[in-house]
């Protein structure tokens, strides 16, 4: 099959500042039958394993490194023979849930393949230092993590995160983007570049 992306949805908890909150987090695989990318590591290895369906899995990358999205990294990487891609930023993030385990860093710019396109690291802080999203521009696509939602910028009301930082991540990153770019979040709904960024000054006005 052509180059396409799929989604798995798994359900857990969010940990994070003696805090703990019930979360439905999107799990998205770039790739065709052959080469893979997987996109976060939420919750239950099983169903991304099911998923992927015996096809080799160039990495197994973490948007950011809060518990829900990394929370089975190393039983993925174990089950399906990948490494883990974080930003190093993220580094004290990671340790949290995974304290005694190691992943590979990912630069601002890093290029991988899956099928038969291209995926680019912009390294997006804000909601955490080490927050990337990964632009696929023959697919039109840009996962997001928790940058970009439907609906405004990720959270940034915990520790690590900083409002004045996402906002000018998606100003200078993801609104360079197509207009038209579908943006495939961390939780919830798909958008698209230009229906979020319009918003921008709104988002600026209303603060934190």
């Amino acid at each position: 099959m052509a180059t396409n992306i799929q989604r798995v949805v798994t359900s857990g908890s969010f940990e994070l500042d003696g805090g703990s909150w019930d979360v439905d987090n999107n799990i998205w695989i770039i790739g065709d039958d052959s080469n893979v990318v997987v996109f976060d590591a939420a919750h239950t290895a099983q169903p991304i394993i099911d998923a992927v369906a015996g096809r080799n899995v160039v990495a197994v990358v973490c948007t950011h490194g809060h518990n829900d999205h990394v929370t089975v990294a190393p039983e993925l990487a174990d089950a399906l023979d990948a490494p883990v891609l974080l930003h190093p930023a993220d580094d004290v993030l990671w340790r949290m849930t995974h304290p005694d385990k190691d992943f590979r860093s990912v630069d601002d710019g890093l290029v991988l393949s899956a099928g038969d396109v291209e995926i680019r690291a912009l390294h997006t802080p804000g909601h955490s230092p080490g927050s990337v999203c990964w632009y696929a521009p023959e697919l039109g696509a840009v996962v997001s993590g928790d940058t970009l939602f439907s609906g405004g910028p990720g959270a940034t009301g915990r520790s690590y995160s900083d409002f004045p930082t996402i906002l000018a991540s998606i100003s200078e990153k993801l609104g360079e983007l197509p207009a038209d770019t579908v943006v495939y979040t961390g939780h919830g709904d798909t958008t698209v570049i230009g229906d979020e960024i319009v918003h921008y000054d709104e988002w600026v006005a209303r603060g934190h």
